[in-house]
């Protein structure tokens, strides 16, 4: 192909779909480089989706849209999409290069280079506090080095000056950041912003891009687990910050720094992109509350999402194994109310369809599914009136807005755990309404107690006392109550702590990491230390939480 001079509107848009393959391609190979333990462990997953969302926005284009449109069409779609923190930041860097290439009916070498160091410089002054060795690193060298030969020369080798400049900061990362030189990986959302530039020259060119390299898809991501006890994120986030909380918020702009200077003394790991009225917000923080509540006296917001941060593992595999909805339509006409669930762990799945449902959505605490899953798993089901239970906080609010999305009846009944979603089922009746359904399911959730033993990932002062990492916690609505050296001996604190004299059934769930011997050793005890209490032991074979217990 002939080498282009300047870019057209076509060019941007050629760019956007060359990156979002790219992206895709490198996905996997890029969330791998992750190794912070809380922010976002899907640093490739992010960008690629975010990247979906810029393509979808351009394939609502006419062929004929110019360069304005196409640019505003990029600003919008990444503003929209976004995902994660890395996902935000990555949609202000695309925003600022299309800003600047809009203002113009085709881009030549000045403006290319313009348009790279704007990106660079909007997204450093869209997080509060900015860190060297991250994409914001990589993003500057790449705008300082396309700037450096601007003048007198070709756009091509602009984009080149741009990339190598960007490759070597990228190189360099490590010794900006100490957590990337433990590990011994470079800054993947760095790494994920270089393609970008590789997809530049392949539409300037016609150069290829480049081979992801090989990723075992079915082991975990070795860097993701390194410095687990601590330490501050890829951009600026504290360790000890278990939630990311993300939003769009409609608000005027000049509320916008007063906002920002509240989410400053809530959390970490603040960007506010955005402008005319509509801003993509993302912090991580452990107050939920009030960081949706700066919101409210800034504006509105909307899609809201929450993610647990400390089971960014979890999240990992959900993407590497790919979630979904799985179908088991009973043979004969739909029940008047139909159930769909959201599960984790196979065994979890097959309990949960000998109760009675008939849909599951493949999801958990960290990968949490979309509204458009739980809706295709609601549409396909053959009832008019349906039962969701997300057995999870934080897919609660994705699944209320299935129902003014559908012309089915949906209600959701608010789980908090899968313990909780199992006892809703037992008073699902598939032949009552939906109105009756959720009052009876609602109301037999309610009477279990949940609680789970997992894994610490850092060292903690706790109500139950210092806690290190590696040790067994047992959890309950009130946070850590007890610590062992096993997964049983977790457990057992943990009921210890619990039970009380009405209680009559204990539901064990058995997960990854639980042994016949150590859950003989929780019923024994249960045994001895509380006779009048039954045990009921099943296999769920979800990830991370060796016991999970329901106490009823």
């Amino acid at each position: 192909m002939a080498t282009l001079t300047a870019l057209a509107a076509s060019d941007l848009r050629a760019t956007m779909v060359a990156y979002r393959d790219a992206l895709r391609d490198h996905q996997q190979a890029i969330n791998r480089l992750n190794v912070y333990p809380v922010p976002d462990g899907d640093t490739g997953t992010n960008m690629a989706l975010t990247l979906e969302a810029v393509v979808a926005e351009l394939d609502g284009l006419g062929d004929g849209a110019g360069l304005a449109e196409v640019a505003k069409a990029v600003g919008h779609g990444s503003l929209m999409g976004a995902r994660g923190n890395s996902g935000v930041i990555l949609s202000q860097l695309l925003r600022g290069l299309a800003d600047r290439c809009g203002k113009v009916d085709r881009v030549g070498p000045e403006e290319l280079a313009d348009g790279l160091r704007t990106a660079a410089r909007l997204a450093e002054l869209a997080i509060v506090r900015p860190v060297e060795g991250t994409i914001l690193t990589v993003a500057r060298a790449a705008g300082d080095g396309a700037a450096g030969c601007a003048a007198g020369t070709d756009l091509v080798r602009v984009a080149e000056a741009a990339r190598a400049a960007a490759a070597d900061a990228l190189d360099h990362t490590p010794e900006l950041l100490e957590a990337l030189a433990r590990a011994g990986v470079v800054d993947a959302g760095g790494a994920g912003y270089l393609l970008l530039l590789d997809a530049l020259l392949a539409v300037l060119d016609g150069r290829p891009l480049p081979p992801a390299p090989p990723v075992d898809a079915s082991a975990p991501a070795g860097p993701a687990l390194v410095d687990l006890a601590g330490g501050h994120g890829a951009h600026g986030g504290a360790g000890d910050l278990r939630y990311e909380v993300m939003y769009l918020l409609h608000a005027p702009d000049d509320t916008i720094p007063a906002f920002k200077e509240v989410w400053a003394g809530v959390g970490d790991s603040i960007v506010v992109v955005g402008g005319d009225g509509l801003w993509n917000c993302h912090i991580h923080t452990n107050d939920i509350g009030a960081a949706v509540e700066a919101a409210l006296d800034a504006g509105r917001p909307r899609d809201i999402r929450v993610t647990d941060l400390a089971e960014q593992v979890e999240e990992e595999r959900w993407v590497r194994e790919g979630a979904g909805v799985a179908v088991d339509e009973p043979a004969g006409p739909p029940p008047a109310t139909g159930v769909v669930a959201v599960v984790t762990g196979e065994g979890i799945g097959r309990i949960f369809r000998s109760l009675g449902v008939h849909h599951l959505v493949r999801g958990g605490q960290s990968m949490n599914p979309s509204t458009a899953q739980i809706l295709e798993a609601v549409d396909a089901l053959g009832s008019d009136q349906v039962i969701v239970l997300p057995n999870n906080k934080n897919i609660r609010p994705v699944a209320e807005q299935v129902d003014a999305l559908t012309d089915k009846t949906v209600r959701v009944v608010p789980t908090r755990s899968i313990v909780q979603g199992f006892a809703a089922l037992l008073a699902y009746d598939p032949a009552a309404d939906v109105a009756a359904n959720e009052a009876a399911m609602a109301a037999s959730a309610d009477r279990v107690l949940s609680a789970e033993v997992t894994q610490a990932v850092r060292d903690s002062d706790t109500d139950a006392g210092p806690v290190h990492a590696g040790d067994w916690i047992g959890l309950s609505r009130d946070g850590v109550v007890a610590v062992g050296g096993s997964p049983s001996g977790a457990a057992m604190a943990l009921l210890e702590r619990l039970l009380q004299p009405q209680h009559e059934l204990v539901t064990v769930i058995e997960g990854e990491g639980a042994t016949a011997a150590g859950t003989r050793r929780v019923t024994e005890w249960l045994r001895d230390h509380h006779p009048d209490v039954a045990a009921e032991v099943h296999h769920g074979g979800q990830p991370l939480y060796p016991y999970l217990l329901g106490i009823e």
